[in-house]
């Protein structure tokens, strides 16, 4: 009996699974388990398959045994030699990864010797199959095609020859990044995402400087703002003010550099926070046109003007100075600024001209001269009140807003000796008793050197600040509108039937505090407002308000109208989280009231949480979202006790009317059968459906009047039929 070969693996699937059996009665031979081969075994040919390559082919007929052991006729090979047959009997070829299969029944001593000469280095290795499989005995097996040669492959996490870099390649071309640069790729993040929003964009930032700098010199704000038409995509962006100036060794900066200012670093309000604003504007223009800043600046009365031209190096973030005089301007003291850009102007809704009438309601001290292009008219938008607001004071961060790594930064760079001070000095509202607290629920003394703690025990201290009480930041760090100039500013811009405005008190979020105001104007003019002519006496105020849409909300920062990313804001969320239908108004599920109405939300605060540096949308704190949300019911009830009013006094119309409708024709009747004085009886009666529809009497005179034109049609009537 011819055996296979024992480093050929077994056939995969269902047929390395079927049982052996024998050729004569077919019944299941004995399965021997052999041991797990060791080390991976060459795809190279055998020495005996080799020798047989180039040679005539040889066939073997292999016939089966009993299983019980009886010995069944063979049938000699064509093969010259046994150990050549016995080397060709192989069945299948090898796989890769798999074990040797054989025949499980014993042979005879000349076959099993030429396997054991033809294949001496395979019997080393000893790969032994899991399961042998039996050969069909009518099967002629021979190898027609030499084995393949096996491919080379790499050890696991040796370096692929070929690749295209290198860590010293990449080290090569590793450089820091530009803030200039950075947003010279990014500028959407600052609002300079389309040509209309650019524009409006640049007056934001140039009127924002110009209104902070009049407030912190003590000067009522006057700013003088341009456009001028160069191409039907490309304005030039004039804005000049009153302000303090500033002096010649600032200015590159200040219009050259992108993060450079006198606002970030402290907690303060103010409409600027990041010094980004007007130098992106500038290096927008300067990307989209190739001209530079034009700067004109004068600090006080005497003192010449200086006149500057500059252009930003984006590749280091620094100012480029292309021309630099002085001149004369007939001026004391203030900063004018010119801007060429690619931009287009649009009148209409988040235009220029929206912008700036929003500018005055927020800012009712300020007083704008405004010249929009293409030969448009001029406007002027007058101040309401020659009193600046108060003077918002600089505070220290509160303890409740202050986060581990930055607690960690302050203590390391305080100058204070021991942690009891440096708690006292560094942050707002902690007193001796409350740092004590502190620093006796953390574990910790008094007396420790601040820059000595351990990253443990700063932990410890920054997990206690919760648990001790401390008073909230003072107040006058944030200075609101007040409610009486943001009615004022209200009834300047708008025609309304009804205004209101409430202002909540000062709040905290993350230690930092926040005060928010709201105000609304309803009917009128807006949009066409409640007109009784047009509207059906049968149909209900309310129905009648809901074909005018979604109301217009206006937003304000620190008194910065937002133009853009209105749903992303946390006013509109307070906005439509409230129930408006219990004031009057048709509102859809999840989205704005309906009406002709105004809505201005203003949040007042040391440092607004801004969405992103466009400054376009507020962050949704809960804090935040409660204040705004009770700034909002306290002006809807004011709204839903006018729309009640206004109700009641609708339906009193309509009962008057049916009234009057027969107190013309009653009169005229008296009149006639009696000698009655018709006046005085249409006025008693006019009097006596007063009392039962809430009548005025100044309405009761109007209507007197015009039943006196009727009476004296219909006498001039009778009196040419009687003739």
């Amino acid at each position: 009996m011819v055996l296979a070969d024992p480093e050929v693996e077994p056939a995969s699937g269902a047929a390395a699974r079927r049982p052996r059996r024998t050729a004569r009665n077919g019944k299941a031979a004995p399965a021997t388990k052999a041991p797990a081969a060791k080390g991976r075994t060459s795809r190279q040919p055998t020495a005996s398959r080799a020798k047989n390559e180039g040679s005539s082919k040889g066939k073997v007929r292999r016939s089966a045994t009993s299983a019980k052991g009886t010995k069944g006729k063979s049938t000699k090979g064509t093969t010259k030699s046994g150990s050549k047959a016995a080397s060709s009997a192989v069945v299948r070829p090898r796989r890769r990864g798999g074990t040797q299969p054989t025949l499980g029944f014993e042979a005879s001593a000349p076959q099993q010797q030429a396997v054991k000469s033809a294949q001496p280095a395979r019997r080393k290795a000893r790969a032994v199959p899991e399961a042998p499989v039996a050969a069909a005995p009518t099967t002629e097996t021979a190898l027609d095609t030499p084995a393949r040669p096996a491919r080379k492959r790499a050890a696991p996490g040796a370096p692929r020859t070929g690749r295209r870099a290198t860590a010293e390649s990449l080290a090569d071309k590793q450089r820091e990044i530009s803030v200039s640069e950075f947003f010279t790729k990014n500028r959407h993040l600052l609002g300079f995402d389309s040509p209309a929003r650019a524009l409006l964009t640049t007056v934001k930032e140039a009127v924002d400087n110009s209104l902070d700098a009049c407030e912190e010199a003590g000067i009522l704000p006057e700013l003088r703002v341009e456009l001028v038409e160069v191409t039907d995509d490309r304005h030039r962006v004039i804005v000049e003010d009153n302000g303090p100036g500033i002096v010649k060794a600032q200015v590159p900066k200040v219009f050259g550099k992108l993060l450079y200012g006198s606002k970030f670093h402290r907690l303060r309000q103010s409409r600027g926070q990041q010094g980004i604003g007007i130098s992106a504007a500038g290096m927008y223009g300067q990307l989209t046109t190739g001209k530079p800043i034009v700067i004109r600046s004068k600090t006080a009365k005497g003192k010449p003007a200086h006149h500057f031209e500059i252009v930003i190096d984006t590749a280091h973030n620094r100012p480029q100075i292309v021309a630099d005089s002085t001149v004369e301007w007939n001026k004391d003291h203030g900063t004018r600024i010119e801007i060429e850009l690619q931009g287009t102007y649009k009148g209409g809704r988040r235009s220029v001209d929206e912008y700036l009438e929003q500018v005055a309601i927020a800012n009712p001290h300020a007083e704008i001269f405004y010249q929009p292009p293409k030969g448009r008219a001029p406007m002027h938008l007058q101040r309401v009140t020659n009193q600046l607001p108060d003077e918002p004071m600089e505070i220290k961060p509160h303890p409740y807003g202050v986060e581990l790594g930055s607690l960690q930064r302050i203590l390391k760079e305080s100058g204070s000796r021991t942690l009891s001070g440096a708690l006292q000095a560094e942050f707002s509202r902690v007193s001796a008793k409350v740092a004590d607290e502190l620093v006796k629920r953390a574990g910790l003394t008094g007396r420790a050197r601040p820059h000595e703690l351990k990253p443990g025990e700063i932990e410890r201290l920054h997990a206690m600040i919760p648990q001790v009480k401390i008073l909230a930041p003072p107040s006058n760090c944030v200075v609101p509108i007040g409610a009486g100039l943001i009615r004022k500013g209200l009834e300047r811009e708008i025609q309304a039937d009804f205004y209101t405005s409430s202002t909540r008190p000062p709040s905290v979020y993350r230690g930092n505090p926040f005060q928010v105001e709201a105000g609304l104007a309803y009917g009128g003019g807006l949009r066409g407002g409640y007109d009784e002519e047009e509207t059906s006496p049968h149909e209900s105020a309310k129905a009648a308000d809901a074909q005018y849409g979604p109301i217009t909300l206006l937003r304000l920062a620190n008194r910065v109208p937002l133009q853009y990313q209105q749903s992303a804001c946390v006013t509109f969320k307070a906005v439509v989280e409230t129930n408006w239908r219990q004031y009057g108004l048709s509102q859809p599920r999840g989205g704005l009231p309906q009406g002709p109405m105004v809505l201005l939300v203003h949040i007042a605060s040391v440092w607004v949480p801004f969405t992103s540096e466009s400054k376009e949308a507020v962050a949704h704190y809960d804090e935040i979202i409660k204040e705004v949300r009770l700034a909002l019911q306290e002006c809807g009830r004011q709204l839903g006790r006018f729309l009640r009013q206004r109700e009641h006094a609708r339906r009193e119309e309509r009962r008057r009317s049916i009234f009057e409708m027969y107190i013309g024709e009653l009169v005229e009747s008296l009149g006639k059968l009696t000698r009655t004085n018709r006046e005085r009886l249409q006025k008693q009666l006019l009097k006596l459906a007063a009392q039962h529809t809430d009548l005025g009497d100044e309405n009761l005179e109007a209507a007197v009047q015009g039943t006196r034109r009727v009476h004296k049609q219909a006498d001039e009537i009778e009196g040419e039929e009687s003739e």
